[in-house]
């Protein structure tokens, strides 16, 4: 079934009803969608519970118990929001504490029931019903207290039995709250974000001085590379505040010897190769066009491991690196480049990889890790780094405009600023507070009342 958010919000009730297809000649029943506002909450409730004496459901051994968790709806229905893990073999289970946006839980409403079902669970998928109880946001906030131990209640037991008293009871045993920083929150506190360019210079792009190669350089337009780097640099610039860029080049021949460099600075100076600006790094891009030659192989590495050298001497959270690199998405050190990866990821850094030109980018959608997080050496990468943006998809046919910038800035960026957070997060970094509004000398803030 397809819809627009506009029908369902704009359906009597925000309650949307309609037939389920796909299957020629067949009915496939229907589905309901309904609609809620979140609420503007933005904090996270963390708790943990405990059982005690539940009912014993499996003919061998205990019980396997977990919770469901329901929000309730403005309609009077409920909607699952969270799912405990399973502890096996026990009528006295405790388990993991979890954390959970509050507008998941109540949608910011302190005051609306959450209810919460206990289940043996069975391996076959007919879950075992223990029974249940309801709560709200207001009362679990009280943490661990006499009003947070609750009855489990099986109903239809309840109707059957005279004696019955319950079916075992769940305690919260902690209960806290904190508000969820944005990104915005960091850069307001002078988190300041580094942006680093490196550029592919290898023989795959083909003769710079050839129409067909993706670095050709024509003196009447932009190639592929500049078109990228343009584009994607006048995105990312506005969040670095010295607009200062190192650019680095790799898989190219210096001069004088022709030895293979797989970092070299654009602008040739090694002691500093900060460029000015977007055009700055245009600039150093167009000389070392003439200067250098192409060569291989296309290693990412070492460009990975001179960013994440930096980045790994500020982790207070005062700075946040980010890599762009632009490739034809050849690729030669694969496991290498994993491992830079998977190291980097424990470092404040993301990197950005824009494909240009049309080949197969396979390679890079591995590394991008939305679908199978990377690992090298059986380590997982601890979060997601990379995110890869093919430019075709952004060019006109003649592969001269970009048909969208604000559609290339709204994926090249898409990821930033959860990629960042999850960093601060884990690092238990928290953002400084924002300074003061600027008032000119001379003026006082009139504040209304």
């Amino acid at each position: 079934m397809f819809c627009t958010l506009g029908e369902i919000v704009g359906s009597p009730a925000s309650r949307l009803e309609k037939p389920l297809g796909g299957i020629a000649g067949k009915n496939c029943g229907t589905i309901i969608l309904t609609a809620e506002e979140l609420g503007n909450c933005r904090d996270s409730a963390t708790m943990q519970f405990c059982a005690n004496k539940l009912d014993k459901k499996d003919f061998f051994g205990k019980s396997d118990p977990f919770m469901v968790f329901y929000r309730s709806n403005e309609d009077g229905t409920f909607t699952i929001c969270h799912k405990t893990e399973v502890v096996k073999n026990t009528l006295n289970p405790v388990w993991q504490s979890f954390t959970i946006p509050v507008r998941a839980l109540c949608n910011g409403d302190f005051d609306r029931t959450i209810k919460v079902e206990v289940y043996d669970w069975d391996r076959d998928g007919s879950h075992d019903f223990i029974g249940e109880f309801t709560t709200s946001y207001r009362e679990l906030a009280r943490g661990q207290s006499q009003f947070n131990i609750y009855e489990v209640v099986n109903p239809k037991k309840k109707m059957k039995k005279k004696k019955y008293v319950n079916s075992g009871t769940v305690t919260l045993l902690s209960f806290s709250v904190e508000s969820e920083s944005t990104f915005l929150d960091y850069i307001k506190g002078g988190t300041q974000i580094n942006f680093t360019v490196a550029i592919d210079f290898t023989a795959s792009n083909g003769n710079p001085s050839q129409s067909t190669s993706l670095h050709y350089m024509n003196p009447y337009q932009m190639n592929a590379y500049a078109l990228a780097l343009k584009a994607v640099g006048e995105i990312i610039q506005d969040y670095d505040s010295d607009k200062m860029f190192p650019a680095l080049g790799f898989g190219a021949k210096l001069p004088p010897d022709g030895r293979v460099s797989h970092e070299f600075p654009l602008n040739g100076n090694i002691e500093n190769p900060y460029c000015n600006g977007i055009e700055g790094i245009l600039e150093a891009y167009h000389q070392s066009l003439k200067t250098v030659q192409l060569y291989g192989p296309t290693n990412f590495a070492p460009v990975v491991n001179h960013v994440a050298r930096y980045a790994a001497a500020v982790q207070d959270g005062s700075q946040y690196f980010i890599l762009l690199i632009i490739t034809d998405g050849v690729i030669s050190d694969m496991s290498q480049t994993k491992e830079a990866i998977v190291n980097a990821a424990k470092l404040p850094m993301s990197i950005i990889i824009v494909g240009v030109g049309q080949a197969e980018f396979d390679a890079m959608v591995e590394l991008d890790g939305d679908d199978i997080r990377i690992s090298s050496r059986g380590k997982l990468a601890e979060r997601d780094i990379v995110q890869f943006v093919p430019f075709r998809d952004y060019m006109d046919r003649t592969g001269n405009h970009v048909l969208s910038m604000a559609r290339l800035a709204k994926d090249v960026l898409a990821e930033i600023p959860d990629q960042f957070i999850s960093y601060m997060k884990s690092r238990g970094i928290k953002p400084n507070p924002a300074p003061p509004p600027y008032t000119p000398p001379g003026h006082t803030h009139h504040t209304q009342i």
